[in-house]
């Protein structure tokens, strides 16, 4: 099955050419392609991936003209992935690419009823507020939205690429593709991964605009799963006498 691997970049060069080899190790002897997507950055990010597409021919380069989010960079993924499958990997280098190959073969062993396989981290490396603030809202989330997902911030994930053009878009709405998935009438699968430290770079978020910014989500998320009605399936009667 041919696969597409989505990393959304934003000021990540320090942390690129590393996580290109790791992914290309970790998914020898599978049908793939790499899609970069470098989200405004302003450092030397779309040089590292101009000099490794001269050597790497399964890397992509997409490039928004100005930083418009994570969210925005799954989205222009989605869009341009060729892959049956589209696995999700945050730029940073925190999110082992070992697991990549594990995630896609979840989704598919899972059954036609599955529509992503969303990663769970264990032994998390960020800083101990961060951890209880996040443990927080994913348990907030967890009571409001039933999607059953106890670590929704994981990177990686695999989702049906056709599934994930379905979805509503909105900013944040990779926090919440479990939820929206069910939303669609699928089932979540989900495996545990080790969560890894930073090697380069700063993170891209903060505690509190995170918070003002996930209670609205969680709002409107909670609303569209509220408001969803089931598209029935269509079958056209032969008329044929």
């Amino acid at each position: 099955m041919f696969l597409s691997i989505a990393i959304p970049c934003h000021n990540e060069a320090g942390n690129l050419d590393l996580l290109l080899d790791e992914i290309v190790a970790a998914m020898s002897g599978r049908d793939y392609e790499i899609l970069v997507i470098d989200d405004g950055s302003t450092d030397n990010t779309a040089d590292i991936i101009r000099a490794r597409a001269k050597t790497l021919a399964s890397l992509r380069f997409l490039q928004h003209d100005k930083a418009a989010g994570q969210s925005a960079a799954l989205r222009t993924a989605a869009f341009a992935a060729r892959g049956k499958i589209l696995l999700t990997r945050d730029g940073d280098g925190q999110n082992d690419p070992a697991y990549l190959p594990q995630l896609a073969d979840a989704l598919t062993a899972a059954g036609e009823s599955y529509g992503i396989a969303a990663g769970q981290r264990l032994k998390r490396t960020d800083t101990r507020l961060k951890q209880l603030s996040s443990r927080f809202a994913n348990g907030l989330r967890r009571a409001i939205l039933k999607d059953d997902t106890r670590d929704t911030g994981c990177g990686l994930k695999a989702i049906y690429t056709e599934l994930f053009r379905r979805l509503p878009f909105f900013n944040g709405w990779h926090r919440y593709l479990p939820a929206l998935v069910l939303r669609e009438g699928y089932h979540v699968t989900h495996i545990d991964v080790v969560d890894r430290s930073r090697r380069h770079g700063q993170s891209k978020y903060g505690i509190f605009d995170r918070a003002a910014a996930g209670i609205l989500d969680l709002i409107g998320v909670w609303w569209l799963r509220r408001r969803c009605k089931r598209v029935p399936e269509v079958q056209e009667i032969s008329l044929d006498k």
